[in-house]
């Protein structure tokens, strides 16, 4: 069997294959995921009402949710979750698409990856809240400096990722495209992009959650709204019910995008949810 035969039935097979996570099978995973924090709440909220812990620092989750509804009724807790998700959204696609775009070149061409392997190798272990100061001489107290702490955080999974997800893909696969006169947009389009989506995807995961973690820290400083922002000015007045709130708040929106994720890769890499 030739190559592009071989590579026609495995196309095949994984049309034909039947996904185990889909149906009842799946619903029952997300049930079980949603369970587990139901189950940590109760706990927390007979903790808290039998006095096992001090609830000025762990108030039960039902006095957390008072709070929370009057933060939704005032509109308190919409616009700082607003201002968050809307800085998120533009920095990870701010640091994502390079971080994309630089992770297949250092993969499909080896010069590229000689030349900034080493740069990223360096600058991907200095703490991002450390560097938090400097963003802000650079960029100030204003909207620049929190996209761009929320792209550094997207940048260096999301290239570390894709860099490693090209590697990986069988030397012969961009052999045959070769043979057949492919160029560097249809190497890039069809073999280097499409083989380095499983690590792709689990890149932007990573990048996602850093992002969050991020943004959360950049705008404790200079912000005057966020979900960060919030949580400050919740500990400054020692309003604990309050900075409950945005720890939720913030857990929801993680949990959301990895659920959005998890969607998005049953979708676009179908064959990989059949291991």
């Amino acid at each position: 069997m030739s190559v592009i035969d071989e590579t026609t039935a495995g196309i095949k097979l994984r049309r034909t294959v039947r996904r185990p996570g889909s149906g009842a099978h799946l619903w029952r995973e997300r049930l079980l995921g949603i369970a587990s924090p139901v189950v940590l709440l109760i706990l927390w909220e007979i903790a808290a009402r039998a006095g096992l812990v001090d609830a000025r620092f762990f108030p039960a989750p039902s006095s957390i949710g008072r709070s929370m509804l009057t933060m939704m009724k005032s509109g308190e807790l919409e616009n700082n979750t607003w201002a968050t998700l809307h800085r998120l959204l533009l920095g990870f696609v701010a640091g994502g698409l390079p971080g994309l775009a630089l992770g297949i070149l250092m993969g499909v061409y080896r010069p590229i990856r000689l030349a900034i392997e080493p740069l990223i190798a360096a600058t991907y272990p200095i703490p991002k809240s450390a560097i938090l100061p400097l963003i802000l001489l650079i960029f100030g107290l204003g909207e620049p400096s929190k996209i761009v702490m929320v792209a550094i955080g997207a940048f260096y999974p999301i290239a570390i990722n894709t860099t490693a997800g090209v590697r990986e893909i069988n030397s012969i696969y961009f052999d045959v495209g070769k043979n057949f006169g492919a160029g560097r947009w249809n190497t890039f389009r069809t073999i280097a992009l499409p083989g380095a989506l499983p690590f792709i995807m689990t890149g932007a995961k990573l990048g996602a959650g850093l992002s969050l973690i991020l943004i959360a820290i950049a705008e404790m400083m200079g912000a005057k709204k966020g979900l960060g922002y919030m949580i400050w000015s919740a500990w400054e007045t020692f309003d604990v019910e309050q900075m409950y709130v945005g720890l939720f708040v913030i857990a929801l929106i993680g949990f959301l995008i990895t659920i959005v994720f998890d969607e998005l890769e049953r979708r676009i890499i179908p064959w990989k949810s059949t291991k």
